[in-house]
This record gives C-alpha cells, structure tokens and sequence, in this order.
C-alpha cells in the first residue's frame, strides 16, 4: 500500500443528512479535500423549493473557492443598491446604501439575489453524482465501537465515521446531539411569492434591494433568475397561522390584505402576484451544544434564525467550510475535529442568530415618537460599518487560523 493509500484510508467516511445548502457545501468541500461522503436527502428530486435569497460577500467567498462562482453568476442578480428602506405610506426613500463596487471594495465581494435554486444548483454541481442519494429518509442513528450506524426508514442500514446533520429545524439527527427544546411562537409569519418582471412595477425591477417598513409588519423585494422575477417577502402578524413549512401555501388575498392601506406602489406589485407561501416564525434559543463525539450539526439544525438579516443560507455555507477544515486537519480522531469546529463557528453564528431576533421590533414601530426617531436615524447609518463582521468575514481563513493557534 503506498502512502497516499494510506492516506486515503485513514479519511473518515462522512453521512451529510440533507441536500439544502449547508448539505450540498459541505459534501462540496469534503469532496474538495478528499473525503469521501455520501449526502442522503428524503425528497425524490431537487427540486425549486422556496424562493428569493440575498447571497452576501460572506458566502459569495466560498462560492469562488468552490470554483461555482461564475455558474452562479450567470441567474444571480448582482445588487446595485441595498438596504432601501422606504415608508409603508407613500414609498418615500428614507435611505438606501450603494453597493456593487463599493461592496466589492470593502468586502472583496459584491452581493447578490438569487433563487434558492439557482445557489442549490451551483453547489450541486461540486458534488460527484455518486455522492448524492434521494428519495431516503433518516429513521435513527446507533453509536458503534467505530463509528455510526444509520437506519433508514426503507430499511436500509450504512455505517459511517461521522454523522452530520444538515436536516432543517425539523431536525432527526439533533436529537442524537442534544435535548431538544420547545420553540416558542414568535406571533409573526411570513409569505413568500414570486412575480414575473413584466408584470411588476417599474421600481421593483431595479437591482435594488428594498424594505417596506410600517407598523407590525415589513416587507422585502428584489429581483432575482437573471431579473426574470421580483421576489417579494413579507412579515407581519400570524393570526391563527402555526404552520412552520415552506412549502405551506397560503392566500393572496390574505396578503394583500395584510397591506392594505399601504402605498399604491407597492400594493400594485402584490395585486400582480398570483399565489404565496405562508409559514410561522418560531423563535428557538441557540442550542447548548452542536456536537456529540462522531455527530456534528450545521445550518438551521444547529442555529435556526429569523430571516431579517439574510444570513441563513450564508452561516450555513460558513458551518460547512470549517466543519470540513477542522476534519481535514484531524481525521484521525472526528470527535475533536467536531469539537473544534463547534468552538469555532457557535459564537460567531449564535450571534448572527441572536440579532436576527432584534430586527423584528425596529422593522415594525408603530407611527410615533420611536418610529420618526428611527427613520431619522436613517441619515447618519453606516450598514457597512455595522455589519462588516458579517460580510467581511473568511470562513476558511478563521478555521486556518484558529487550528495554526493551537
């Protein structure tokens, strides 16, 4: 046996439960490293579930070190402007950002919008075909002197060095990692939709990233598959709503309704959207642990956040960079490669979880004192400066640093 035989064998076999994102950039970056994994995935195909997503320079990083960049680039949307907050009432601009160049300047990156398909499709592409299996649902893991051994609801059974969990909020695999605990409803949902540029207002086909703010609710739209269609996101009370799915669907006419009394503007824009998603906002506490020996979490299963600052697809893109690192580093002994990772990426994404949660309640001020304090605060915002941890963030440097830090 030669030595890179050797050191072949000596690479753990890795189980990725879920072909989301988090799933698909991990088994992208095992395979990188040469480590061989195998992504199980209960849905027959993949197929386009869910909608728009903002792709910032955090994760557009990572898309470039995978060499699926350029693929992306050819559906994304590149932003030309962000943070476009504009009153509920009459539309008026109350502030807006210029990205683009600028973004790239600070961040070495620009930002996009996206279709989650089209980020899927990217990362898909990084993963060999036989690494890939669909149509298999996870039934429980069993700890072995080596390894793990998954039982599949099919009755299928495979044994693996380590085991993560890239399986949603609705998590199997963190069940074998810690207590779970009871989500506390938020009393906001979220509809989803997607319009067709030619059917949309002239404004809302910009590159431009925008936000409806008004009181108890807010709304999100950007353009996205190569300006095709506006994908619009809305927040606001759920009512009697407590189906926490994507792909739950709900009423347009509830939605509009929802607006109603907004401006004319953006009413236009959901009078010309046809269907919508609806889901409860669950709120959950970080979890006390991520890791549990050869059993590791990422994505939403081990830090599930509110969407308000667009960073779920890009913390779990991160997750997966350095739970890969430390695993190549230590792929003698997976528990303490896991183990790093969790110390590594848990403050940073605990963190980004934690202020998703505040942005609900400024986004929603009611008309008064506190609502024309905020739009005022407007003219003196930095978004740049104050998320510069987020966007300026290299996920591979900080796993090569920390493990050169001992």
């Amino acid at each position: 046996m030669t030595s890179e035989d050797t050191a072949r064998a000596a690479r753990p076999r890795v189980a990725v439960i879920g072909a989301g994102i988090g799933g698909l950039a991990t088994a992208a970056f095992l395979d990188r490293a040469g480590i061989e994994a195998t992504v199980y995935e209960q849905a027959p195909a993949l197929t386009e579930v869910g909608a728009g997503l903002v792709v910032s320079p955090n994760a557009v990083r990572l898309l470039r070190s995978l060499g699926r960049l350029d693929p992306f680039r050819e559906r994304a949307v590149p932003l030309e402007v962000g943070w476009e907050f504009r009153r509920w009432e009459d539309g008026r601009v109350l502030f807006s950002q210029k990205l683009g160049e600028e973004c790239e300047r600070r961040f070495g990156e620009q930002s996009y919008a996206a279709h989650r398909a089209d980020l899927l499709a990217a990362l898909r592409a990084a993963v060999p075909d036989g690494a890939l299996r669909l149509g298999i649902r996870l039934a429980g893991l069993r700890r072995l002197d080596a390894g793990v051994e998954l039982t599949f609801t099919d009755g299928t059974r495979e044994v693996a060095d380590v085991v993560v969990g890239a399986d949603g909020v609705h998590t199997t695999v963190g069940q074998y990692v810690t207590e779970a605990r009871e989500p506390r409803f938020s009393g906001m949902c979220a509809w989803r939709s997607l319009v067709p540029a030619d059917s949309a207002p002239e404004f809302a086909r910009h590159p431009v990233q925008t936000l409806w703010l008004g009181p108890d609710r807010h709304l999100v739209h950007y353009p996205i598959s190569a300006g095709t269609q506006i994908n619009i996101v809305a927040f606001g009370p759920a009512h009697d709503w407590t189906a926490e799915s994507w792909s739950a669907e709900g009423r347009i006419e509830d939605l509009r309704a929802e607006f109603a009394g907004w401006s004319d503007d953006l009413r236009a824009l959901l009078e010309a959207a046809g269907n919508t998603g609806r889901w409860a906002l669950l709120d959950r506490d970080p979890l006390p642990r991520w890791t549990n020996g050869p059993v590791a979490l990422l994505g939403d299963a081990a830090h599930p956040m509110f969407p308000f600052f667009a960073q779920g697809a890009a913390q779990a893109m991160e997750d997966a960079a350095v739970l890969v690192g430390c695993l190549a580093d230590r792929s003698d002994d997976p528990a303490a490669a896991l183990s790093r990772y969790e110390d590594i990426r848990r403050p940073r994404a605990t963190r980004v979880q934690q202020m998703s949660r505040g942005r609900a309640e400024s986004n929603h001020l009611p008309d008064g004192p506190a609502q024309q304090a905020r739009d005022a605060s407007f003219s003196s915002a930095d978004p740049f400066a104050h998320n510069g941890w987020i966007y300026g963030h290299d996920a591979e440097l900080s796993v090569r640093e920390a493990l050169a830090a001992g």
